[in-house]
């Protein structure tokens, strides 16, 4: 029996969230430079995408670029940027044909110009799909975000929109750039390495978290079913004990 066929598709995440790592460890054991290996990432997210779409995932989200990696040589930080535009550029098709919508989260306005133009008609171009939404996090930091929360919420207090006894979990998630997005329910690290490095601090409260040592480039379909086969498997209780859940 395939990985794909022991998935109980009744009770599937709702959201799984990404973080790919190991391009450039993947480069340079291969004697390769590190752009080798982002390159290589981009068939990976092609495939990820399609074994999320085999098994109807609502949603898929890829910690693409963070904040922190505009301080990456900038040879590197332009490779990368040249390397987006592209990418988006020749799978916009492909996303169409398998009804992917795509949209964007981070401090886009850091973006250069062209890379963001890109982005945003490939973003409009697939808005009406109805399947699986992959969301790239782009010029992210969860930091960044939940500091920009905060502003537009006292910027809302200081000019008497709101009160500050107003202020809930929901209405803080609502000034997140996640609006409108569930929270991950998996959150996948490849690469080996075991940290959340700013990535989605909120809405990771209750993620289940899943490790694994397969870089980034080697990631493939049934990697992501492993994953999601992992998390079938475990029992989230939300603060509540098991006797709770069963009741």
């Amino acid at each position: 029996m395939s990985l794909i066929d022991k998935i109980d598709k009744e009770h599937l995440p709702r959201h799984v969230a990404i973080i790919m790592d190991g391009n450039g460890r993947w480069a340079k054991a291969r004697g390769k430079e590190r752009s080798y290996g982002h390159q290589e990432g981009v068939v990976s997210v092609r495939k990820a995408v399609e074994a999320a779409t085999k098994i109807g995932l609502n949603y898929l989200t890829v910690y693409t670029f963070s904040t922190e990696n505009w301080n990456r040589p900038e040879e590197e930080v332009i490779a990368l940027m040249n390397l987006l535009v592209t990418a988006i550029h020749r799978e916009t098709p492909d996303l169409m044909r398998n009804n992917v919508r795509l949209k964007a989260i981070g401090d886009l306005s850091r973006l250069p110009e062209q890379t963001n133009r890109t982005l945003q008609d490939c973003i409009r171009e697939t808005s009406a799909n109805t399947g699986v939404t992959l969301v790239l996090a782009l010029s992210y930091s969860s930091r960044w975000e939940i500091v920009e929360a905060a502003k537009r919420l006292a910027a809302q207090v200081e000019t008497k929109k709101i009160k500050v006894e107003d202020i809930t979990e929901e209405l803080f998630a609502d000034q997140l750039t996640t609006r409108g997005i569930p929270d991950p329910d998996l959150l996948i690290r490849t690469g080996g390495e075991q940290r959340i490095s700013n990535f989605l601090l909120w809405q990771l409260s209750y993620s289940e978290l899943y490790f694994t040592d397969v870089f980034w480039p080697d990631f493939r379909e049934d990697e992501l079913y492993e994953a999601i086969l992992s998390y079938q498997h475990r029992e989230r209780r939300f603060g509540q004990t098991s006797e709770q859940l069963i009741l």
